[in-house]
């Protein structure tokens, strides 16, 4: 028996005799009826998208739907929260994003609620000074037992080298006071979201008369949540300003 071409349906050959007109004739109607349908299910209509950018994506089983184009320099990314499971998101330059900002005040700063969707923390301080001469120091998560281990070297003219254990804060080893010249530095803690390891590092910073880096460890074995910023010895800020950076 003779086929079509595409979809193989069968016919009679040109030398065929047919005897019976009309079975031949349902066979075939029924071959296409069936292919019709069927392939009518498959198509999407091309009305669904509206404008350059668009693109087609499952809303569930089988239900498609119009995801409209991003912004320029935005990326697809992966979101359950969407009906389409996609989304376009802007990327922060660098990949660092904004937590927590603002001006140093008061005897201390608490940056609370840090979530842990990111890589590391960055904490950058700016022109920080205070009304008497002091030590600025730093708290994780609120603990005040002794539990900070430190290693600093100091670029100045003592030029030493210090390590400190059981400490209850980590003492940045510089001086903030309203008469001199403002402080700045940066702590990177990597890894901050363990909770089966120490939390650990490292600093560095300073002024005109020197400066100071080094590493820390604190043996709580948590997760960072919190971080306070203080005076050791008394005194308010007076200037100066944070700003916690969530790392991707």
């Amino acid at each position: 028996m003779a086929t079509t071409t595409n979809y193989g349906w069968t016919t009679p050959d040109d030398t065929s005799l047919v005897k019976d007109g009309a079975s031949a004739i349902r066979t075939l109607g029924t071959s296409i009826d069936t292919t019709t349908y069927n392939n009518s299910l498959l198509p999407i209509a091309k009305t669904i998208v509206d404008a350059k950018g668009d693109i087609i994506a499952a809303t569930a089983a089988d239900t498609v739907a119009r995801l409209a184009v991003g912004t320029n320099g935005q990326v697809l990314t992966a979101d359950s929260t969407a009906a389409t499971g996609l989304a376009y998101t802007t990327i922060s330059a660098g990949a660092y994003t904004t937590i927590s900002s603002a001006s140093l005040s008061s005897t201390s700063v608490t940056i609370s609620t840090i979530p842990g969707t990111y890589k590391e923390l960055v904490l950058v301080v700016e022109g920080a000074t205070a009304t008497t001469n002091n030590t600025l120091a730093l708290r994780i998560n609120g603990i005040t037992s002794a539990t900070y281990e430190t290693a600093r070297i100091r670029t100045d003219s003592s030029n030493t080298v210090t390590v400190t254990t059981s400490v209850t804060e980590l003492n940045i080893g510089m001086r903030a006071n309203s008469s001199t010249t403002s402080e700045n530095f940066t702590i990177t803690f990597p890894n901050y979201t363990s909770t089966v390891g120490r939390i650990n590092g490292i600093f560095s910073g300073g002024n005109s008369n020197g400066g100071t880096s080094g590493t820390f460890v604190q043996t709580s074995n948590a997760a960072i949540t919190s971080i306070t910023l203080f005076t050791v010895s008394g005194g308010t800020f007076n200037g100066g300003t944070y700003a916690l950076y969530g790392v991707k």
